[in-house]
């Protein structure tokens, strides 16, 4: 049997970009309470995973950066949309309602187990 988590793994992935903008379009944020924030939502990211889209965002020109002090702590660099990543995500929000319409018609067509 395959495990469980990988399919839910493997949609993160193709939705990690999506995610960390929309939690960024809240207000600017660091990336380690971005963390904090998926996983309040059900969604375990590592810190390997988050900075790495972080710097493809950053290199596409999605996110802006503001670095601040850290309350006697290092300096923390908090992201925030540009225009250009605002635009995205409203066009990947669009996209994922499509999709996930799209899905959940076919999921709903599945017989269920009778209990």
């Amino acid at each position: 049997m395959e495990e469980r988590s990988t399919p839910r793994a493997q949609w993160l992935r193709g939705v990690l970009d999506m995610c960390l903008l929309a939690l960024m379009a809240e207000a600017p944020v660091y990336g380690y309470e971005m963390t904090v924030q998926l996983a309040k939502a059900g969604l375990d990211v590592a810190d390997g995973s988050i900075y790495p889209a972080l710097a493809r965002l950053r290199k596409r020109e999605l996110v802006e950066i503001e670095r601040r002090s850290g309350d006697g702590g290092p300096a923390r660099t908090y992201y925030r949309p540009s225009e250009a990543g605002m635009q995205m995500l409203r066009s990947w929000s669009l996209d994922w309602s499509a999709f996930a319409t799209s899905i959940g018609s076919i999921i709903k067509q599945t017989p269920r187990e009778e209990s």
